[in-house]
């Protein structure tokens, strides 16, 4: 894993298409802004895994319909 330090309003790039930005601190909550493509999906943990189990559960062939951001 790549650790980087970044202050408020700061970026990092990831590719030459995807900008996360630390937007703000508070405490140990860190807010974010990511800049994407449209078409590349962007999920929080939690979201990603409850989407990949989802997937697993359901037979061969069904796609999981990515939700509308």
């Amino acid at each position: 894993m790549l650790v980087l330090s970044r202050k408020v309003n700061q970026s990092i790039m990831i590719g030459d298409q995807i900008e996360v930005t630390v937007l703000s601190v508070s405490g140990e909550k860190v807010r974010l802004g990511v800049k994407a493509p449209r078409e590349v999906p962007v999920y929080r943990d939690e979201v990603f895994a409850e989407l990949q189990s989802e997937s697993a559960s359901e037979p061969s062939g069904a796609e999981v319909a990515a939700p509308n951001p």
